[in-house]
């Protein structure tokens, strides 16, 4: 070990992969140490099942984006294939560390545990760790007591402008031989036209076509799984991974308000508050990652069908809007809110499954995936909150309201393209006639229904409305309000 080692500020980019509005990275360049930057790419995290290629390949992209802007400082992210320890550690032969600046983060139990680990170290290695608030998100509250307030104070407030200085960060020249004693990542990546593109770069061009043009049909589209995919906003990963802040795009859509376009932008405004309850909510109940919100539908049981689960996965159901719905996410990591609750709905009431078998499929396929989002969103559209409206969506009310002439069927579901839209969104109802008549035959060129929609949500329904009646879940929906009910 060099006993003559520089003492060094450290960022540690986790889900805050940007430069401006960056409280870590203003906190580490307002001290006298230079600053290193670097991600470690943690092999517990890409060995959880949560997690896909198609998460590091958007991480990738964002580096690359953030390495490309701090080229004109003569610096660069040191990006690593290890453990956060391991790489502290291995830092700690060349320099003395004397302050670690991060965002507070609200994820899966393994990295709350990983998080004890690292202040420990800390603690034991004489560095101290600075962890800010990530997107006005409070750890250790008892309750929600104005805490909506608290957000709109905090979204209002003045953005954070990192103005970067190359003399304040640690040069290219010096990184390239940290990198010797490192497994570095390479940040290739495949190109695809189906995935969004990580980076902020990219997520400016989103949000800027969304402020100025694509918000038009806003509200009128937000259902439709079609014309979702122009109309919504798009920006869910970038906000996800941290390319953009919270802040900056509420700012942005504030900004953009006029009196022809409220109506949109004051319920796209709506959804980032809803975005930061349920992460708020999450980082309360951390629980919620495996258990039900309510401890009384734990007493909920159901069996596993591997067959169900399967079919479900990879969009072969036998319902049309179910199928378009799973195989357009599993191609290109998006879909609009409504059909991912359809999805969830249909496995968890009409298949009956447990909320935690479809939990990981749709983690690795949401290229959004925030656990913050992602478990109590799962529950709610589960009807297992025990306070939340209980909706059993009927996929093909769905179907026929929102993809009325199957345009998003059509595309995803092409065996089903050259049927009349008769039988479009019902191909069960075809007689063998019509099978000979349209050369089209269930069970060969598409499947058949894996259930019987009618009694499985009359099922689903009469099982849920009598758990609302449950003593223990009345019981725990009086903690989950005094814990949860914010005064907005």
């Amino acid at each position: 070990m060099n006993i003559n080692r520089e003492e060094i500020n450290i960022v540690w980019f986790k889900r805050d992969l940007r430069i401006q509005d960056n409280e870590a990275i203003q906190n580490a360049l307002l001290s006298k140490k230079r600053v290193l930057f670097i991600y470690v790419f943690e092999k517990l995290l890409q060995q959880d099942k949560h997690y896909s290629e198609r998460h590091w390949n958007f991480i990738k992209q964002s580096l690359n984006d953030l390495n490309q802007e701090l080229e004109a400082y003569n610096s660069e992210i040191l990006c690593v294939s290890s453990g956060i320890i391991s790489t502290l550690n291995q830092l700690l032969n060349t320099y003395k560390i004397n302050t670690i600046f991060s965002h507070q983060e609200t994820g899966l139990l393994i990295t709350y545990d990983r998080d004890k680990d690292v202040a420990r170290f800390c603690r034991n290695n004489s560095i101290h760790w600075k962890e800010n608030k990530n997107n006005a998100i409070l750890r250790g509250l008892p309750n929600r007591k104005d805490w909506f307030e608290k957000w709109e104070d905090y979204m209002n407030s003045n953005l954070i402008e990192n103005h970067i200085k190359s003399e304040k960060i640690i040069a290219t020249e010096e990184i390239k031989e940290l990198k010797k004693g490192f497994q570095v990542v390479n940040l290739e990546t495949p190109s695809s036209k189906k995935i969004q593109k990580g980076g902020t770069k990219t997520a400016w061009k989103y949000a800027n076509t969304f402020f100025k043009t694509r918000h038009k049909q806003y509200m009128f589209h937000i259902s439709k799984p079609a014309l979702a995919r122009e109309s919504c906003s798009r920006l869910s990963p970038y906000i996800s991974w941290g390319n953009v802040s919270i802040r900056q795009i509420y700012q942005k859509a504030i900004e953009s308000r006029n009196d022809n376009n409220k109506r949109h932008l004051d319920a796209f405004i709506s959804r980032l508050r809803w975005q930061a309850h349920f992460i708020q909510k999450f980082e309360m109940e951390h629980t919620m990652e495996k258990e039900s919100l309510n401890k009384g539908f734990q007493k909920l049981k159901k069996s596993i069908s591997e067959k169900y689960q399967e079919a479900w996965k990879i969009g072969k159901t036998g319902f049309p809007l179910v199928d378009a719905s799973m195989r357009c996410l599993n191609e290109t990591g998006y879909l609009n809110f409504r059909m991912r609750a359809l999805l969830v709905s249909f496995f968890t009431h009409i298949l009956w499954q447990p909320w935690q078998e479809a939990s990981k499929h749709l983690s690795q396929m949401f290229l959004d995936f925030e656990p913050g989002i992602h478990f109590p969103q799962l529950q709610m559209n589960s009807g297992e909150t025990g306070l939340d409206t209980l909706r059993i969506y009927n996929p093909i009310k769905n179907s026929k309201e929102h993809d009325e002439d199957a345009t998003f069927i059509k595309k995803w579901v092409p065996e089903l393209a050259k049927l009349p839209n008769t039988f479009i969104h019902e191909p069960y109802l075809m007689t063998s006639l019509d099978e000979q008549f349209n050369n089209f035959y269930l069970g060969k060129d598409y499947p058949k229904t894996i259930v019987e929609l009618k009694h499985a949500r009359k099922k689903a329904t009469e099982i849920l409305w009598k758990m609302k009646d449950d003593k223990d879940v009345i019981a725990d929906n009086k903690r989950i309000l005094k814990k949860h009910t914010t005064s907005k």
